[in-house]
């Protein structure tokens, strides 16, 4: 990081909330991103080789570092949520990449993270978080469930309702919603 980079807001885990002994949770940085993009393949089961910056560029570190967060543990990189608070919609707060190491997977670190992105939304006055995910990826669609999200889209697509072309050509997305923090008025 640079000299006149930006003092981040501190973390505070929601009340009952804890992370797993010995891990530590911070927001990312820059130089961070290569690291992050690098073990995606192999935490989500991808082909070797399979490149993710276009999905995850380098820009989600230096302009939402603010809203994201990093679990590490003695073993490294335990975690990610990349996340940032929309400026085209004020009550808005989106998810945008998760990830959690295999070997800390079902400890509930992916709740926690949620949860905390979740209390600093409504702290910033947001009042719903959104998040995609591809139609065949029934264990982030099966964990958006169970964190209280509803599905929409306009078809079904290998037996889930999606968003057909969302992201271009046949590229049909799974959309997910949740009301967070008091009703508005």
């Amino acid at each position: 990081m640079t000299d006149d980079a930006p003092t981040l807001p501190p973390i505070r885990l929601p009340e009952g909330r804890a992370l797993p002994a010995g891990m530590t949770l911070r927001r990312p940085d820059a130089e961070d991103h290569a690291s992050v993009v690098a073990v995606i393949p192999e935490w989500w089961g991808l082909p070797a080789g399979t490149r993710l910056t276009a999905l995850l560029p380098r820009l989600f570190f230096q302009h939402f570092s603010d809203r994201s967060f990093l679990a590490e543990d003695a073993s490294g990189l335990a975690a990610f949520l990349i996340g940032f608070h929309s400026s085209a919609q004020p009550e808005v707060a989106y998810i945008h990449f998760v990830g959690v190491r295999p070997d800390v997977r079902e400890a509930g670190l992916a709740r926690t993270l949620y949860e905390a992105f979740f209390a600093e939304a409504v702290a910033a006055g947001r009042r719903r978080v959104d998040a995609i995910t591809g139609p065949s990826n029934r264990r982030s669609q099966s964990f958006h469930r169970s964190m209280g999200f509803e599905a929409t889209g306009t078809a079904e697509v290998d037996g889930v309702l999606a968003w057909l072309d969302y992201d271009g050509p046949d590229e049909h997305r799974v959309a997910f919603t949740r009301r967070i923090g008091p009703p508005t008025p």
